[in-house]
């Protein structure tokens, strides 16, 4: 059973309003350049998650976290900035549903980094799963 605790829950919320956010970038970004809009979106984000933090009751300050944590926090925030304009200046060019699950060849590449710089093995079966989501996106990126 799916609880409020465990990882698919939020996942499958995560994919939910990922998929809400390809359809509501694409009506957004008509008639505004890619970047303009990414930053837009950057602002509101930051807004809602300063509010979650705050109400939430989990302020705790950021200037004692560990050298190795702002290190692959930023990282990560630059990785998620690039990504975002590559995702936007695509939807702006082309449909969202073929731009939406190019996006997702993100789940294959990361697999295969989580299994050379984190060391996780997934299963057959998993690799299984990962290698049809590699086939989809090929299907759907390359028309004959």
């Amino acid at each position: 059973m799916i609880g409020t605790a465990s990882w698919l829950f939020w996942a499958l919320l995560s994919a939910v309003f990922a998929a809400l956010t390809a359809i509501f970038a694409k009506v957004g970004i008509r008639g505004v350049d890619s970047d303009l809009a990414t930053l837009i979106r950057t602002g509101i984000i930051g807004v809602v998650l300063s509010l979650f933090v705050w109400l939430g009751g989990k302020w705790s300050n950021p200037l004692q976290l560990s050298g190795k944590t702002w290190l692959f926090l930023g990282l990560s925030g630059i990785a998620t900035g690039l990504s975002w304009a590559c995702y936007f200046r695509a939807l702006q060019m082309g449909e969202a549903s073929k731009v939406a699950p190019v996006d997702k060849l993100s789940l294959v590449l990361v697999a295969v980094f989580a299994v050379i710089f984190l060391g996780e093995r997934p299963a057959p079966r998993e690799w299984l799963g990962i290698a049809l989501v590699a086939c989809g996106v090929v299907v759907l990126a390359f028309k004959r």
